[in-house]
């Protein structure tokens, strides 16, 4: 029999394979022999072999480890990208450049800000993704790993597992975080100075109270935000699994670092050139409307219809420079602080 214990630093589940003089085998629970598992081997990554009880890491403490390092990675993203979602939004809620007030260029819209706002006009509406960041993003990659898990028995190829695992955490990550959307939204459409503006508790209240909890008023552009986050994980989980584990591992930390990141980066930026067009029409139908008191833009479908037929195609990219500048680098931030923090808890938790 092999230990019960094991060493400090050392994972499970690659001490169990040495104590058993395994490389790709799997415990067969039914008869207690190890048997080869070729379904373990054209699906690498899906899932672990299956353990003796007493080895079994618990649902409650694997939920935990994804929970911190997805809310870990989801803080110093925000943290550091968020300036450029004020800039993204900006640029989407302006409807056309003869107006006077619209920005001429993505250096001009920073200048602009910085002129009449000061520095922290870049930091507003961060309150908001702070406090959904957080738990938005280990919703993310919690689900992530729990939707995977869910679709192992149904013998799908990799590539389909994680498209649609990260298809579901999507659409569980957007139901989550569409309030805060709401209110992150209403404040960096804001123009005054930041010294000027609502808090981010006082602009909430103001929405409940005047346009309740609703899909009017604290849930408007819930559809919008559900195709935005859909779409996004599905091609960010999609494609950066994928193409990482169909390029070896490289032995030089750095080396491998950089593999990971610039992989993470292509799948933010891939992600974030489909997906535009959702966000466009959830800051068109979250943001203030054209004329006050009109709602002219309501559900997902016809608020892209309405931009496409009065201001063409392009207008559905609107914000698309700063919003790769964000979530190409910021997606890959987010994808390696939760893969070396995972990989931290699971050896020392």
């Amino acid at each position: 029999m092999w230990p019960v214990t094991k060493p400090r630093g050392v994972s499970v589940r690659w001490y169990w394979l040495q104590e058993r003089g395994l490389k790709r085998t799997a415990w067969d629970s039914a008869n207690h022999k190890s048997a080869p598992a070729s379904e373990f081997c054209n699906r690498p990554h899906l899932s672990l072999p299956i353990m003796p009880a007493e080895h079994k890491v618990s649902f409650w403490t694997e939920a935990s480890q994804q929970v911190l390092a997805g809310g870990s990675a989801g803080l110093v993203e925000i943290c550091m990208m968020h300036p450029l979602d004020v800039v993204k939004t900006r640029f989407q809620i302006q409807r056309n450049k003869s107006d006077p007030s619209s920005y001429k260029s993505l250096g001009d819209c920073f200048k602009r800000i910085y002129r009449s706002e000061g520095l922290l006009g870049f930091y507003k509406g961060i309150l908001p993704p702070i406090l959904a960041e957080t738990p938005k993003r280990a919703v993310k990659f919690f689900t992530f790993e729990q939707y995977k898990k869910l679709l192992l028995p149904l013998s799908l190829s990799p590539a389909w597992v994680f498209a649609i695992a990260g298809l579901g955490s999507g659409l569980t990550e957007a139901i989550v975080v569409n309030p805060f959307e709401v209110v992150k939204v209403s404040l960096q459409a804001n123009r005054d100075a930041y010294a000027q503006q609502p808090s981010t508790f006082a602009q909430a209240q103001r929405i409940i109270q005047k346009e309740g909890l609703g899909l009017k008023g604290l849930n408007k552009g819930l559809t919008a935000t559900l195709g935005r986050h859909g779409v996004f994980n599905m091609i960010y989980f999609g494609f950066y699994f994928n193409v990482k584990n169909a390029f070896p591992v490289n032995k030089d930390a750095r080396l491998e670092f950089l593999r990971k990141f610039t992989i993470g980066l292509a799948s933010g930026t891939l992600a974030s050139i489909i997906n535009i067009p959702f966000d466009v029409a959830k800051s068109r139908i979250q943001g203030p409307q054209p004329e006050p008191g009109v709602i002219k833009y309501r559900s997902c479908w016809k608020t892209i219809l309405v931009v496409y037929k009065e201001e063409g195609f392009l207008a559905l990219y609107k914000g698309l420079l700063p919003k790769i500048m964000r979530l190409g680098p910021g997606g890959a931030v987010m994808l390696l602080v939760y893969e070396y923090s995972y990989a931290w808890l699971q050896k020392h938790w």
